[in-house]
């Protein structure tokens, strides 16, 4: 990697940790909702575990991964957020006169999306073991857990910076929450596809891609060093991060060439 893309990238990957550090109006709601999310849905869904088949004898284990992507949610937004608010006041059109790259642009920006996920999981997993959690998958399944949201979260976030970049307004991409948490609930994070008996819903949750990351989370925690179910997972992250940084970083350049 060439020199100055490092200089470049290690000062602009330090504003965005340091910036994301200083907005306790975004840590504290993204470490609290997703712990919120998964209380309600242990306490109301914990008869489900009576259905044959169900792969836990605890639907708190189960419901565990809830907030490891429900996480990845809220990083987005941050991320998206972030980037357009550095739009709005001019930063990104005043940085892209330098001779700073687009790669160390974009990457910078969302080393603060990749820092606020590693902070959720490491509570995540904290919280978890104090409330009597069992991670299957040992301590090395716990700190996949922390990477894999990581790697989530990066993809999302490069979903982020892309609507940040085509609208430039915080406001177009916190709009679009809603529509990521409706095809968050469309997907297996409450039940096994195979014990959802209404056909599209089983349907729509195979389609979406959230239900394999959600499973691969979900195996470490309930099953151990599944392969499959943690390779699709993963396959399916590192397809997110290829489309998302490949789709914002064309919109960076377009955006730059406008400038």
């Amino acid at each position: 990697m060439n020199k100055a893309l490092v200089i470049q990238l290690g000062y602009l990957a330090r504003r965005s940790f340091l910036r994301t550090l200083r907005q306790p109006a975004t840590i504290i709601p993204s470490l609290l909702f997703p712990m919120l999310l998964l209380a309600v849905n242990a306490g109301g869904l914990d008869s489900v575990t009576n259905l044959p088949g169900f792969p836990a004898d605890s639907y708190l284990q189960f419901a565990f991964a809830i907030p490891f992507i429900q996480g990845t949610l809220f990083a987005a937004i941050a991320a998206g957020t972030d980037l357009a608010l550095d739009i709005e006041t001019g930063f990104i059109n005043r940085l892209s006169l330098t001779p700073t790259r687009p790669a160390a642009i974009l990457l910078g920006q969302l080393a603060g999306t990749v820092a606020l996920a590693i902070l959720q999981g490491t509570v995540f997993v904290l919280v978890g073991l104090m409330v009597g959690i069992q991670i299957e998958a040992g301590i090395l399944g716990a700190v996949m857990l922390v990477l894999m949201m990581a790697l989530i979260s990066l993809g999302f976030g490069g979903i982020g910076a892309l609507l940040a970049l085509r609208t430039g307004s915080g406001e177009a991409v916190q709009g679009i929450f809603p529509l990521l948490f409706v095809g968050l609930f469309l997907s297996s994070l409450n039940l096994p596809r195979d014990l959802i008996e209404t056909d599209w819903f089983r349907t729509v949750a195979t389609l979406n891609p959230l239900s394999y990351m959600i499973e691969g989370l979900r195996s470490l925690i309930i099953t151990g060093w599944d392969a499959q179910a943690l390779g699709t997972g993963l396959a399916v992250a590192f397809a997110l991060v290829i489309i998302g940084l490949s789709l914002s970083a064309a919109a960076l350049r377009q955006r730059i060439a406008r400038t």
